[in-house]
């Protein structure tokens, strides 16, 4: 074809052949040679300038169709369980389109947020204009930051609040956000390094001032993308929510139920009662019961609650406030058993021989009527002694029952040996201004374990009926550690003088013999520390692999349903089992379960990192105007660029950089832990008590800058601490003795 083909036929050519779309491809299809690919150019130019074209590198679309193989970030499934897109760039005149992907077998689990490479189809129907088939992932996340906005001439400049990153990032001229110099600041990547050498990025979000004390924790809630803000639709259903009456449920509200939590608890969603067994047959026996919310008869499978609740995987706790995985309607009234309101529940009776076994036990779907609403500490100071007002009716019915039936399952947990580390838990406490008054170790009293045992319990037990029951489940998993790591863990061991059991299966009962030859001396700590690090991590599977720490064989998450969509979809499992109504476990819930397992194991994940980079920016704030004092603590972590120190007192992790050691080189051995000066042939190593001086302390960030004073009692060898501007002599002991080595060869030939 020698004539110039119009606008129209060359947009019609584009719409039907999507893949041959270059100024080449065009011209080829129109027999459009020589100079006449001039007048070619300057048609597709217009139309471009027009609207109707979009250039992308030598290629042109339409506009207003996605082109054949497209970005797509996965969107919320629909009620029938569709997994369905959105498109990431969508320049057209009208709504962006609807995509329903069609995956096959062999396509990996893909969540909401997850970004992919897809081939698109155009459809002709209402519900989904395009049905999209993976290529591949190519990410969750646009690629954020979280840092402190400062102004330039032209634009600025973004210093990230993460304190594993120095590089700065460039906000140009028009992409500020008409944010202010010195405001927190949420960006994203937008397009290639610049001229300096620096990333771009655009400002989508002013967060405030940073250095406000309750931004901290919101600092970390952008960083990690933990949703805190519930839409519109979810709250609705919330609010509109009733209790639930006593209808087909077991009546227990005569039943003296409690409920026992931190004095600062938010949500009760746990309740227990204990007697002794009266059968003649369980003699010294004893009857408990666990009651806790029943959250699925307000969170049905598939309706917005559900779907955010899944999003949102559990909920994240902070020093000065919560992200609840449930809006407060629920989670701090509907769902939460308070004192004296009658509560939908599900309840399990268990029977305990004198051993502390349980030797039967049996769910029930309930309405029950807590009683009192306790802490720890006053339930504590109650069986020590001294009960207040408020428990003193209650002792002989229900608080000695309680540790005489904790006192039985104390014989059986000694029994099963499950792990045994003694690692206190810190806690940062607020003043009313927001800022850290104090930072104080949890007390880990008789009343916390006796929960803690009364949970595991019912836990083991929701997972035994639905095994029994062959119903779907999601269980808590906790492997074995790696042979590696236990290898790592007998070097630290036998270093210490102390030894682990080899050869042999491995059982939780042989680490906690280490951990009790290591109680009482100086190497406690260390074994512990070290003892925790061999551990894989928890998470959870629809396919039983047993949980370790635990010993125990089938363990499921059952007792905090408010905070956790593991322990709902296990509510919706009993309630399938026992037919107690439609609200059991959808299709869908059964269908994705393998992907929801995954899902929420990341976002409990990702909820712990959040909480404890909270915790270390609340700890260098705390710790910001003691800058130059000196602090005793432990090395509990080696790298190559440094050693980590932890403070007593605070439990602040700090960095001792590698430069600040000395002139020397110190060469790091992964396996055994350790960093050796080869000059001095100081050692460190984890473990080892140490002096060091504050150097820095970063509120926005979280880090802790150390100086090494003392290594066990003992000041750094001559020459061990560099002076300022002075880099460590980059030599190591191999290289000195293969350059001796040279030197005598040299020496004997002449």
């Amino acid at each position: 074809m020698n004539k110039i083909p119009t606008k129209e036929q060359i947009l019609a050519w584009i719409s039907e052949n999507p893949t041959l779309t270059s100024k080449r491809d065009i011209a080829r299809a129109f027999g459009i040679k020589g100079s006449a690919r001039i007048d070619l150019k300057q048609i597709l130019k217009t139309l471009e300038d027009e609207g109707h074209l979009e250039k992308r590198k030598k290629t042109y679309r339409d506009p207003d169709r996605l082109p054949p193989v497209s970005v797509l970030q996965i969107t919320a499934p629909t009620g029938d369980g569709d997994l369905t897109a959105r498109p990431m760039e969508w320049q057209g005149a009208g709504d962006e389109p609807k995509i329903i992907l069609i995956s096959k077998a062999s396509d990996p689990a893909l969540g909401e947020g997850d970004r992919i490479l897809a081939r698109v189809t155009e459809l002709k129907n209402e519900a989904f204009q395009y049905e999209g088939r993976l290529i591949r992932r190519i990410g969750t996340n646009p690629l954020r930051i979280l840092g402190v906005y400062r102004k330039r001439h032209e634009g600025g400049r973004i210093m990230p609040v993460d304190k594993g990153s120095n590089k700065e990032w460039i906000v140009p001229e028009g992409a500020q956000n008409d944010a202010k110099d010195g405001e927190l600041v949420e960006a994203e990547q937008s397009g290639p390094k610049n001229r300096l050498g620096l990333p771009t990025a655009r400002i989508v979000a002013r967060l405030g001032d940073p250095t406000a004390p309750r931004a901290v924790s919101l600092i970390a809630i952008y960083q990690h993308g933990i949703p805190d803000a519930f839409p519109d639709a979810v709250i609705a259903q919330a609010d509109a929510m009733t209790p639930a009456d006593l209808g087909n449920r077991t009546d227990l509200t005569e039943m003296q139920l409690i409920t026992i939590d931190p004095a600062d608890a938010r949500d009760h969603d746990d309740a227990c009662f204990a007697e002794a067994d009266t059968d003649p047959k369980n003699s010294g026996g004893h009857i408990v019961w666990v009651a806790i919310a029943d959250v699925a008869h307000y969170v049905p499978a598939g309706t917005a609650l559900d779907d955010e609740a899944r999003k949102r995987g559990n909920s994240s706790y902070f020093p000065d406030r919560v992200v609840p995985m449930l809006p407060d309607r629920l989670s701090g009234d509907l769902c939460s058993l308070h004192e004296g309101v009658p509560r939908a529940c599900l309840a399990v009776r268990m029977v305990l021989n004198a051993k502390g076994e349980k030797i039967s036990h049996r769910f029930m779907r309930a309405l029950m009527r807590s009683v009192a609403s306790l802490n720890y500490e006053e339930v504590q100071q109650a069986i020590d002694g001294t009960p207040n007002d408020k428990i003193a009716p209650l002792m002989d019915t229900v608080i000695r029952p309680l540790y005489a039936a904790y006192d039985a399952l104390v014989l059986a947990r000694n029994a099963r040996q499950p792990l045994d580390l003694d690692l206190p838990e810190r806690k940062v406490v607020l003043g009313d201004d927001g800022k850290v008054s104090s930072v104080q170790f949890r007390d880990r009293l008789p009343a916390h374990k006796l929960i803690e045992e009364l949970m595991v319990l019912a836990n083991v037990a929701a997972a035994e009926t639905l095994v029994a029951k062959k119903t779907p489940l999601l269980f808590r998993v906790h492997e074995e550690p790696s042979p590696e790591k236990l290898e790592t863990l007998r070097d630290t061991a036998h270093a210490a003088g102390l030894s682990l059991a080899k050869g042999q299966v491995l059982k939780t009962s042989h680490i906690n013999a280490l951990l009790n030859a290591a109680a009482g001396t100086d190497d406690s700590e260390l074994i512990n520390i070290a003892t925790l690090r061999s551990m894989t991590q928890a998470y959870y599977s629809p396919k039983n692999f047993s949980h370790f720490g635990l010993a125990l064989i089938a363990y499921a998450h059952f007792t905090s349903p408010i905070r956790r969509y593991a322990d709902l979809i296990v509510h919706r499992a009993l309630i399938t089992a026992h037919g107690w109504g439609e609200d059991g476990l959808s299709r869908v819930d059964i269908d994705t379960m393998e992907a929801t397992a995954q899902h929420i194991s990341d976002t409990e994940r990702r909820s712990m990192m959040a909480e404890r980079d909270t915790t270390d920016r609340y700890l260098a704030a705390f710790l910001s105007e003691q800058v130059g004092n000196e602090f005793s603590g432990r090395i509990n972590g080696i790298a190559r660029f440094g050693a980590f120190a932890k403070l007593d007192g605070t439990g602040a992790d700090g960095l001792i950089p590698i430069r600040t050691l000395g002139r020397e080189y110190f060469d790091f051995d992964a396996d055994k832990g350790t960093l050796t000066g080869t000059d001095s042939g100081l050692v460190i190593a984890i473990g080892q008590r140490v002096t060091v001086r504050l150097a820095e302390a970063a509120p926005v960030t979280g880090g802790i800058s150390l100086e090494l004073l003392t290594i066990e009692g003992k000041t750094l060898p001559k020459g061990g601490r560099a002076r300022p501007g002075q880099s460590p002599r980059r030599k190591s002991a191999k290289h000195k003795r293969k350059r001796d080595k040279i030197k005598r060869k040299v020496a004997r030939k002449r």
